[in-house]
């Protein structure tokens, strides 16, 4: 059976890319799980002897035997489908979504969930649309101590239906997990070469966030320490629907003072929500706020910003998610963020209507129609 699974997944990576999305397509149609695709963010700079779990996706892959238990730091980083787990450990390289960059000896690719039980730490890197399925998944195997277990999340997104946060999602899923958001302008293919970047791990107990801090700071990543839980991870969350409407105006040449306009004022409806959930105001204006809210709206590398820019070309919703190999989260955020303002009473005018360009195919113009003729009002 493994043998068989080897060779399919050697004749998966040969096939053009075209074809190799149909295969996907497949597969996400006919199998019981709801995920295919997944993307590793590799934690770069580790301090100390500490030994990170790092998850993604929600099904299990045949086992892949464990790295020599002596080679701490270390960092088991579990991924799906089993071609990848497999690729990864062959190559040292997950060349589809970071080509190009080399894997350390101390990062471990596996499928096996068991091995959580002896790690300290927890990395989550799941796509909202998939994180509580994921955790039902690793409940069971999830360590029981006595102390607190750090878990740090770097999710951007808004649960549909609940409206939760991830850290909320964690909390449920797995006892005695204290959470840590990772949010900033930090895209992973800048990083996993050596670029420059500071970011912000924030915990209602300073000394988690300060103890990230300490783990994932290096020459090359600045990590700054915050409190405020809610914003940070509202922040990293809501610039992503603010993106697309920036990667909007990129598509359909509307210039450059329209896309300034337009993300001063996605920013201050992050604002607005985050105060109205408890954030603190000033989040917003830090590295959690309008520094990812810069990068994700001005990068090549902004997924959210390439739909944006798709749908300013006159591309249709449907085919731009089905040509993806990565989730954009904000599609999904725009439909809770919509939902959650409505409930709360909060206007949140450029929201709404990147939610009706995405979920009910209103024409761009219109939309900018309907946002420049809103009542005047002060700033």
């Amino acid at each position: 059976e493994q043998r068989r699974r080897l060779l399919g997944a050697h004749l998966i990576n040969l096939l053009p890319y075209p074809v190799y999305r149909q295969v996907v397509g497949f597969i996400k149609r006919n199998r019981k799980t709801d995920a295919f695709d997944c993307n590793p963010v590799i934690p770069q700079g580790q301090k100390g002897s500490v030994r990170l779990w790092l998850t993604q996706d929600i099904d299990t892959p045949d086992p892949v035997d464990r790295a020599d238990e002596t080679k701490l730091p270390r960092v088991d980083l579990r991924l799906s489908p089993f071609l990848l787990v497999e690729n990864v450990t062959r190559d040292r390289e997950n060349r589809r979504f970071l080509p190009g960059v080399a894997l350390g000896d101390r990062v471990k690719a596996t499928g096996d969930f068991n091995l959580c039980r002896e790690s300290d730490a927890f990395i989550v890197a799941v796509p909202m649309v998939y994180l509580s399925k994921t955790l039902e998944r690793l409940a069971p195997h999830w360590p029981k101590r006595d102390a607190p277990i750090p878990v740090v999340s770097v999710i951007k997104g808004i649960e549909q239906g609940t409206f939760r946060r991830a850290s909320e999602i964690i909390s449920t899923h797995l006892p005695g997990a204290e959470v840590i958001a990772f949010s900033g302008p930090m895209h992973a293919e800048e990083l996993a070469v050596g670029m420059y970047a500071s970011i912000v791990a924030a915990s209602p107990k300073i000394e988690f966030a300060e103890e990230v801090q300490q783990w994932l700071s290096s020459d090359r990543l600045r990590v700054y320490t915050s409190t405020d839980l809610i914003g940070t991870e509202l922040g990293g969350a809501l610039k992503n629907v603010i993106a697309i409407a920036a990667g909007i105006c990129d598509g359909a040449n509307y210039g450059d003072n329209a896309k300034s306009a337009l993300m001063t004022r996605g920013l201050v409806e992050m604002t607005r929500l985050g105060v109205a959930l408890g954030a603190k105001r000033e989040t917003f204006y830090g590295l959690a706020g309008l520094g990812d809210l810069i990068t994700t709206s001005v990068s090549p590398h902004g997924r959210n910003r390439r739909v944006g820019e798709r749908l300013g070309k006159g591309e249709k919703m449907s085919a731009i998610l089905e040509s993806m190999v990565q989730v954009a989260e904000g599609v999904w955020t725009a439909k809770s963020v919509h939902e959650l303002s409505k409930k709360l009473k909060i206007d949140m005018p450029v929201t709404t209507e990147i939610y009706q360009i995405l979920f009910h195919d209103e024409d761009i113009e219109q939309a900018v129609h309907d946002l420049m003729h809103r009542p005047l009002s002060s700033e």
